[in-house]
C-alpha cells in the first residue's frame, strides 16, 4: 500500500507514522512511501501534519531522522521508495546529464544503500529504490502527456539511461562492498506507459530505455491498462505484463519475475463498487499469476482534491476517491477486499 501526499489525517502521530501504522493495522508488510523524491526536496510537502520535518543535506542524514527511523523499525518486511538525489529536481536529467552529475548521482546511491545495509543487518528488510512514473518524465510538458502523435526524442531516453544506470551503479558499489546480510536493497525503473508501445510500437521507457539499463526491478504504474478490466476481463493488463517481461534487461535480478505492480488504484468518487473491486481482483489475481514479487495498491488515504477544495478536509466529497480510508475515517470496499485477503488463515 502507498502512503503520500494524503490530504487529511486521524490522529495526532506524525503524519508519516500514522499511514504506516494504518498499512500495518491492514495486514500488509510492503509498504511504499517518498523518500525524498518526484519534485520535493522535503518529505514536509508530502508527509506535513503533525510533522517538523529538519531540512538535510543528504539521503543518509534524512534516512537518520527520527521519523524515518520510526518507520524502518516497525515491522514491514519491504519499503518501495520513490527516491530522488538531493538538490536535484527528478528530472533534471532529460536536457544533459554531465559525467560529474552522474557520478554525484552514483555517490548518492552508494552512500544510501550502505547506509541500509549496515544499518539493517540482519533485519530480514528489503529496501527497493526507485523512481516516479518515469515515462512522464520523458515528457515533461503535461500537455504531452495523453498526446500520442507526441514522441520523445532520442536523447531523452538516451540521458534517462545514462540517469539510471548511474543510480543502479551506486547499489551494485554498496552490495559489492557490504554483501546482503540479512537485509536487501534493489534499485527499480518505473514506466507508466506501456500500452501504446504495445499495440502502435511507440517510443517510450519500455522498448527505448530498459533494455539498454541494468536495473534489477522494473515497476509497472499500471493505469493505461488496468481499467480495459472493464471491458476486456482485465486482458489487456495481462499482455501488457507480459510484454514488459519481454523487455528486461539481463540484469533483472529476479529473471522473468522482475515486474512488479507499482500503482494500481481506482478512484471510488468515479466508478461504482462493483466496477472497483472488478479491477482491484484482476489486478491481484493476474499479477499473482504473473509472479510479480509486489503489488502495490494507489493508496490509503486520497491525494487529490477536487476544484477549490482546501487541506486538510474532512468531507469525502472534496476527494477524488483514490483511499483506502476515507476522509471522514470510514472504510472504502477495497480496504475490506485487502483486509480479508491479506488475514486470511
Amino acid at each position: 500500500m502507498t502512503h503520500v501526499t494524503g490530504k487529511y489525517y486521524h490522529t495526532n502521530k506524525d503524519f508519516l507514522n500514522e499511514g504506516a501504522d494504518e498499512i500495518l493495522a491492514l495486514g500488509s508488510k510492503v509498504i511504499k512511501l517518498w523518500f525524498y523524491g518526484k519534485d520535493y526536496e522535503h518529505p514536509q510537502d508530502v508527509y506535513p501534519f503533525n510533522s517538523e520535518w529538519k531540512k538535510v543535506d543528504s539521503l543518509v542524514e534524512g534516512a537518520k531522522l527520527p521519523y524515518w527511523k520510526s518507520v524502518f523499525d516497525k515491522p514491514f518486511s519491504t519499503y518501495i521508495f520513490c527516491v530522488t538525489s538531493i538538490g536535484r529536481r527528478h528530472d533534471y536529467w532529460v536536457n544533459s546529464i554531465s559525467q560529474e552529475e552522474a557520478r554525484d548521482e552514483e555517490k548518492q546511491f552508494y552512500e544510501l544503500t550502505k547506509h541500509l545495509l549496515t544499518t539493517y543487518k540482519n533485519s530480514s528488510k528489503t529496501f527497493i529504490l526507485q523512481h516516479w512514473e518515469g515515462d512522464w518524465m520523458t515528457r515533461p510538458d503535461e500537455s504531452t502527456w495523453e498526446n500520442e502523435d507526441f514522441n520523445p526524442d532520442q536523447f531523452i531516453f538516451d540521458n534517462m539511461i545514462k540517469w539510471l544506470n548511474a543510480r543502479q551503479a551506486g547499489v551494485n558499489r554498496a552490495r559489492e562492498e557490504f554483501g546482503q546480510n540479512g537485509v536487501r536493497v534493489f534499485h527499480a525503473a518505473e514506466v507508466n506507459r506501456v500500452v501504446v508501445t504495445m499495440l502502435k510500437g511507440k517510443p517510450t521507457m519500455i522498448n527505448k530505455v530498459i533494455p539498454y539499463t541494468n536495473v534489477d526491478l522494473v515497476s509497472y504504474s499500471s493505469y493505461d491498462s488496468i481499467f480495459g478490466t472493464l471491458e476486456n476481463n482485465g486482458e489487456l493488463f495481462e499482455q501488457a505484463v507480459d510484454f514488459i517481461k519481454q523487455h528486461l534487461p539481463p540484469s533483472a535480478i529476479f529473471g522473468e519475475n522482475s515486474v512488479y505492480i507499482g500503482e494500481f488504484g481506482i478512484p471510488e468518487n468515479d466508478f461504482t463498487e462493483e466496477q472497483i473491486l472488478k479491477v482491484v481482483k484482476n489486478c491481484v489475481k493476474v499479477s499473482l499469476e504473473k509472479n510479480c514479487p509486489y503489488i502495490v495498491y494507489w493508496q490509503l488515504y486520497c491525494n487529490e482534491l477536487k476544484e477549490n477544495a482546501k487541506t486538510p478536509t474532512e468531507s469525502n466529497d472534496d476527494c477524488m476517491g483514490f483511499w483506502l480510508i476515507r476522509a471522514d475515517g470510514s472504510k472504502a470496499p477495497a480496504w475490506n477486499y485487502f483486509y480479508d485477503l491479506l488475514n486470511k488463515k
